[in-house]
């Protein structure tokens, strides 16, 4: 085989430090939360995956108005209680609002690809990408958000703290 055969496939939401846990709950153990790339652990890490995904539609610029305002509502009540995961969580689901309705304004399916790999014509539909923008300006409101970034901050340096002192223990 090639020099690569033997390394098993990660799985797609899966990574070394177990995150994320299904069955952890992640504001008593916001340590435990890590901020990933994009929208990983979404649809996983609770119990903020119960409360925002209710909250969660993009079919309609109209659904994506409500969507969003409703989203970004809870963005701010978690940051009044200072809970990053919880602000970090709203952010994923904008983003994830974005990125969903983007992809079906693109491939009315929401496919992409043919099931030969090839990728499928583009077909535009005006609602989902009015849907997608929506989304993004609510989404660029929370990365920019002042508190947002500096409780990121905070929360890297202490996963980073916890990995040292897990490695030196």
């Amino acid at each position: 085989g090639t020099m690569f055969g033997t390394i098993p496939m990660q799985k797609a939401d899966k990574s070394t430090d177990g995150f994320p846990d299904p069955s952890l709950d992640y504001r008593q153990h916001p340590q435990a939360y890590r901020i990933g790339h994009g929208e990983r652990g979404v649809l996983t890490v609770q119990p903020y995956k119960s409360e925002l995904l209710p909250l969660w539609h993009f079919k309609t610029p109209a659904e994506a108005e409500i969507s969003s305002q409703a989203l970004y509502k809870a963005f701010e009540q978690y940051k009044q209680a200072q809970d990053f995961v919880g602000m970090d969580m709203a952010r994923k689901f904008l983003q994830m609002g974005y990125t969903r309705a983007r992809r079906y304004a693109r491939h009315r399916t929401g496919r992409k690809y043919a099931p030969d790999g090839s990728e499928l014509p583009i077909e535009l539909d005006e609602e989902k990408q009015q849907s997608a923008e929506i989304f993004q300006v609510l989404l660029r409101q929370v990365r920019n958000d002042e508190v947002y970034q500096e409780l990121k901050r905070k929360h890297q340096q202490q996963v980073l703290a916890g990995r040292k002192s897990a490695r030196s223990a």
